[in-house]
């Protein structure tokens, strides 16, 4: 644990003493380091479970895919970041990389927390940095009431998880996720054992989002700078995923009964997200609203608590995971050339950039699970284990399948066929590091084909 933590805090003397020259260069570079120390962990050779390296820190198999996804992130959002952050004063440049490499200290924590108590306090913990990136470097004046929504939203479904795990500490004794794993099952049978029980799982629905509370998710996302986006996307509402998954073995008897009403607003959320995404004109929203539809999916897969519902919603949050975050890039190569995310403003794209056109093509294909991607092992193994719990859900889960690829390809005739607009003159040319940024994105997609256990390994 530590021979990734201790050079991610490492960083933050590297950003405040680095030559200006090499700024970028310097912190690129450690940022790329420590992604690829992070890349040990999935040598997994442990056969009790978990790996510790003390009391309170450890990895399991559940928990470092997301971790090797947090630390190859940051080196991905420095270089997408680049180009409109280098206009800035030099401090302020160095403001934004650090609070960067704080929301990855902050996530390392979170997802390597054995003890609940912490990862509550590290899930609340990346709320700050990710509030300042929104609402100091978001490109609109509505910035300011994003960060609000993001904020009272995360908040008001958290505060009633914090009196749940004070609760859970008083009955079980411990908040350790060693010893609840394999305590006896809590005895849970009064109605306040029900509030008790939806304390714990609202926090994470909110953070999914569960549709119904996703208000704040395009909001943030369409204000957000470029790596608040790909953070919000690729990392952030994947901590609910993993809080409900760790949750879920303290909760169990309960479950069984309580869980109807989430699953139906999941699903539900899945078909109406995608419709709304059909309505969209501005980009980086209808990229959003597919991001709820993708974590409703997870949420009923983690809901229905069959391994296989599970192993799908791990492996469709990662996949997930690198391809929004790609989709937002692309959308920012987009912004910074055209200064508009109106989708009808910049269209025709592929006769000026037919490289970027494959990019947009692998992202959009990727969002829609193609075949063999892991994407569509992840939305096989949740729809195949939904029907199983219920036949009906397969009408839902159907339907949210077939909008998926209409909106994805709505998407991509949008921005890159039909004819140039007359106003699209003097656009800068694709730079290298730009392609290099959608590499890192999307190969790793496609290695995983080839190695999907690297995700799933802690279901056996």
């Amino acid at each position: 644990m530590l021979k990734v933590l201790m050079p991610t805090i490492m960083l933050f003397p590297t950003i405040w003493l680095a030559s200006p020259k090499w700024l970028w260069t310097t912190t690129t570079a450690q940022s790329l380091l420590i992604a690829m120390i992070s890349l040990s962990w999935l040598k997994w050779n442990s056969e009790a479970g978990w790996a510790t390296s003390n009391l309170y820190m450890g990895t399991d198999p559940l928990s470092t895919p997301l971790l090797v996804l947090t630390c190859w992130l940051l080196p991905l959002m420095i270089l997408a970041s680049q180009s409109h952050i280098a206009p800035e004063p030099l401090p302020r440049q160095r403001m934004y990389i650090t609070l960067l490499a704080s929301l990855q200290t902050f996530l390392i924590l979170a997802f390597g927390a054995t003890e609940i108590i912490m990862f509550y306090i590290m899930f609340e913990a990346t709320l700050i940095p990710t509030l300042i990136i929104i609402t100091r470097w978001g490109n609109q004046t509505e910035r300011l009431n994003a960060g609000t929504y993001f904020l009272f939203y995360t908040l008001a479904g958290s505060l009633p998880l914090l009196v749940a795990l004070l609760l859970l500490q008083r009955d079980a004794g411990t908040l350790s996720m060693l010893v609840l794993q394999y305590s006896q099952p809590l005895s849970l049978y009064t109605w306040g054992d029900k509030i008790w029980w939806a304390g714990c799982l609202i926090a994470f629905l909110v953070k999914m989002p569960l549709y119904g509370v996703h208000l704040w998710l395009p909001k943030a996302h369409v204000e957000a700078p470029v790596a608040g986006s790909m953070v919000l996307a690729a990392i952030l509402l994947k901590l609910g995923g993993y809080g409900m998954m760790r949750m879920m073995v303290v909760l169990d008897p309960l479950t069984k009964n309580m869980a109807y009403p989430f699953i139906i607003l999941a699903l539900w959320g899945i078909i109406m997200t995608g419709s709304i995404c059909l309505r969209q004109t501005d980009l980086k929203s209808l990229i959003a609203y597919s991001s709820v539809s993708h974590m409703g999916l997870v949420a009923g897969g983690i809901l229905i608590q069959t391994p296989w519902g599970f192993t799908g919603a791990i492996i469709l949050m990662i996949a997930h995971g690198l391809v929004s975050s790609a989709l937002f890039c692309l959308a920012n190569t987009t912004y910074e050339r055209t200064h508009s995310r109106t989708m009808i403003l910049a269209r025709g794209m592929q006769m000026i950039f037919p490289l970027t056109a494959v990019w947009w093509f692998t992202a959009n294909l990727a969002n829609l699970a193609l075949p063999p991607l892991p994407n569509l092992m992840g939305e096989l193994l949740i729809i195949t284990a939904m029907f199983n719990w219920s036949p009906w859900t397969l009408a839902l889960t159907g339907a949210g399948t077939l909008i998926t690829a209409a909106y994805s390809l709505y998407l991509f005739l949008m921005t890159q066929r039909g004819p140039t607009p007359t106003h699209m003159l003097g656009l800068q040319p694709f730079h290298t590091r730009e392609h290099l940024l959608m590499t890192l994105h999307l190969v790793p997609v496609i290695l995983l084909i080839t190695k999907p256990e690297l995700m799933w390994g802690w279901c056996y």
